[in-house]
């Protein structure tokens, strides 16, 4: 194992010094020896073990990074992951029974996502856990399982899909009264954000130094960022990831959406990837696009020897079209998502598909055959990256699977028709609970975990009076 007080010794005396390749790595190691190593190169005094739960929230423990290369053994409560957004506990319903013990279940370290933390003043780590319980055996409704699980089923059959996600954020004033709107931030010209800044190098530039930062955080944890443009919003932004494994790609998404608010916060100014966080705004997405190659060739299974289509790329969207309305709670979570889902909108709330249709839910982008891919428009940002992506990549297997056909390609402008999507929280959860072979792919105990989170966040959220009920109801009725 490499010393750095006795490489720093021989550098000091002359001598030739190589550091081993694996020491300059920004992110990840093979095994506890290099993690040892390369935490002591760096002088890391204390490591986060964080694991994503439902929300996609980052939960874990902090320690001292010699603790954690000895061996010590990691674990929360199982009821850390089966709590809504504000904190609560669903109540037993159908298939979901809350444990009464409330016992411990162990975070596995991914050595392979061991990285820093810029942001810190300290020197500090990060790691990326999967949940297991005490006997080794995965936890069956932790989100980066459920994606695992997936990718899994897709092995199965021969096959691995590739994805590319787009994240849109907005930048808002700092807020700390929840009951008062979110205004966009001044720029460095000293005026307030306006919309209307649809790829503006302007309005990308009014946040220079804050997204040098996003920059300068991404690069030190060793997460590459393909583009970034300003979009329609005030103050909205979004960032591009290159595309790959879909597990490296969520883990990626998961730190971005750290990366963003704390540089955001170092500006102070707030980051935000709720699906629609100021009114008369455009909501915030989060497109997937995905494709499919045969793991003995390594080749595009959605196109042929001479560049066609094939079946397995036209049953993937029909699996789409048929199944994402079912496995829209995973891709719109929350009361606000379906805010962002309206007709008249660049918002899909169809089930359409099209070539480069923006107006549709599934675009298929134009490109050479060896990159035909599908986009998914529908998921809003505030989705948890391993869930969005495990729910999009089930409903297109499963359409393999089932050989759905789709139908016809749009041609034409569909953002104001019929709305074809469940239109609230509770239609969402029910449609979800009864698509047997979506269940079958993501795991029983992930959809009664999911369905009772989402109907307890849909009885607190009715609990809360908001002001156009007060404004229109107070004298009228």
């Amino acid at each position: 194992m490499p010393d750095r007080k006795k490489l720093a010794r021989r550098a000091g005396r002359g001598e030739s010094v190589r550091a081993p390749a694996f020491l300059k790595n920004l992110r990840g190691v093979k095994d506890w020896k290099q993690a040892t190593a390369w935490l002591e190169w760096r002088s890391i005094e204390d490591i986060e073990c964080i694991t994503p739960d439902q929300a996609g929230v980052a939960r874990g423990k902090m320690m001292p990074s010699k603790k954690f290369t000895s061996n010590t053994s990691l674990a929360l409560p199982s009821a850390v992951f089966m709590t809504t957004i504000s904190g609560e506990y669903p109540e037993n319903s159908g298939d979901f029974v809350y444990p009464e013990d409330d016992g411990d279940l162990k975070l596995l370290p991914d050595l392979s996502t061991l990285s820093s933390v810029p942001w810190e003043s300290d020197p500090t780590a990060q790691v990326i856990c999967d949940l297991v319980h005490q006997d080794g055996r995965d936890v069956a409704f932790s989100p980066r399982n459920v994606l695992k699980r997936v990718v899994a089923e897709y092995a199965k059959h021969g096959l691995k899909p590739i994805v590319a996600p787009e994240i849109e954020f907005y930048l808002v004033d700092k807020n700390p009264d929840p009951d008062y709107p979110l205004t966009p931030p001044v720029g460095r010209s000293g005026r307030p954000i306006g919309g209307g800044q649809g790829y503006s190098i302007a309005g990308v530039n009014e946040f220079d130094e804050l997204i040098d930062d996003i920059y300068h955080f991404s690069e030190g944890q060793g997460l590459e960022i393909d583009t970034l443009i300003h979009e329609e919003g005030a103050g909205q932004l979004e960032i591009n990831l290159r595309h790959g494994d879909p597990i490296e790609l969520a883990d990626q998404v998961f730190m971005f959406k750290r990366t963003i608010r704390e540089a955001a916060l170092k500006h102070d100014t707030y980051a935000t990837f709720m699906a629609k966080p100021i009114q008369n705004q455009p909501g915030s997405a989060m497109h997937i696009h995905q494709s499919v190659v045969s793991l003995e060739t390594g080749n595009n299974v959605f196109s042929g020897k001479d560049g066609e289509e094939t079946d397995t790329f036209r049953h993937f969207i029909g699996g789409l079209q048929r199944h994402i309305p079912n496995a829209l709670i995973m891709l719109a979570p929350y009361v606000n998502s379906y805010r962002r889902l309206t007709q008249g909108t660049a918002v899909p709330v169809n089930t359409r598909w099209g070539y480069d249709n923006r107006t549709t839910a599934f675009r298929v982008p134009r490109s050479d055959p060896a990159a035909r891919r599908v986009e998914n428009r529908i998921p809003s940002s505030d989705a948890n990256p391993y869930l969005a992506l495990a729910a999009s990549l089930a409903c297109g297997l499963v359409g393999i699977l089932e050989k759905n056909s789709p139908d016809s390609p749009a041609g034409t402008a569909v953002n104001q028709d019929e709305i074809e999507l469940p239109r609230g929280l509770l239609e969402a959860v029910a449609l979800f609970e009864d698509d047997a072979p979506l269940k079958d792919i993501l795991g029983a105990p992930f959809v009664s975990t999911f369905a009772a989170i989402k109907r307890a966040e849909f009885e607190t959220f009715m609990k809360v009076i908001s002001p156009w009920e007060r404004e229109y109801l107070l004298l009228n009725v």
